[in-house]
């Protein structure tokens, strides 16, 4: 077995062991990225490894409304739009995983316009600069949108990401998450920072 995927697997355990986002947030810590270092650095490699481990256990704690699966079989989708961080990374966390009854798919598009049937959506950085133009296409979506560019929460997305003192942590948009009809599990609103302003979807 590779060792990131080993990595990943006994992280994965350790996690869904606990069965809490407590003990999932206090161990999550950053490694620094050299000074200068590009996206592919080691620090940067661990963080987005951990923010792929954070995307399928979103799958755990949010709820879409039924009309969002087309059967009891449809797939939850994990989609990336514009470069993707991840690498191999998230593939390799929602291999052979299911949620309920429900296997993990993910998929990666370049445009808005290209995602279909998605159910959690990571909105790479290089979107930033059309952030509005991405969630305008969403509105009206069941979507959990999510990113890791500065003010993503409050500029309308629903999870942002945010690293403070090497530790990842997550801030969550209420008013788009309703608009989106999502509901979000009281044990990750705990371990969040609620934002209770900014645009909805």
């Amino acid at each position: 077995m590779p060792l990131l995927t080993r990595t990943l697997v006994n992280l994965r355990v350790r996690l869904w062991g606990r069965l809490v986002l407590t003990s999932m947030l206090a161990i999550l810590v950053l490694s620094p990225a050299p000074a200068g270092s590009e996206s592919t650095s080691p620090g940067r490699t661990h963080e987005y490894n951990l923010k792929a481990v954070f995307l399928f256990q979103f799958a755990h704690f949010v709820t879409w409304p039924a009309g969002s699966f087309r059967d009891e079989n449809t797939p939850i989708t994990i989609g990336v739009l514009g470069e993707d961080p991840f690498g191999g990374a998230l593939d390799e966390v929602v291999a052979g995983e299911v949620v309920g009854a429900r296997r993990l798919d993910v998929r990666r598009y370049q445009l808005v316009d290209q995602v279909g049937a998605c159910h959690i959506l990571f909105i790479s950085a290089s979107e930033a600069g059309r952030l509005p133009a991405v969630l305008a296409g969403l509105k009206g979506r069941n979507v959990l949108t999510v990113g890791d560019t500065k003010d993503f929460a409050t500029r309308g997305g629903i999870v942002g990401f945010a690293v403070d003192r090497k530790r990842l942590k997550l801030r969550v948009n209420l008013a788009a998450a309703d608009s989106a009809q999502l509901t979000i599990s009281s044990k990750l609103l705990r371990q969040a920072e609620v934002v209770r302003k900014g645009a909805k979807r």
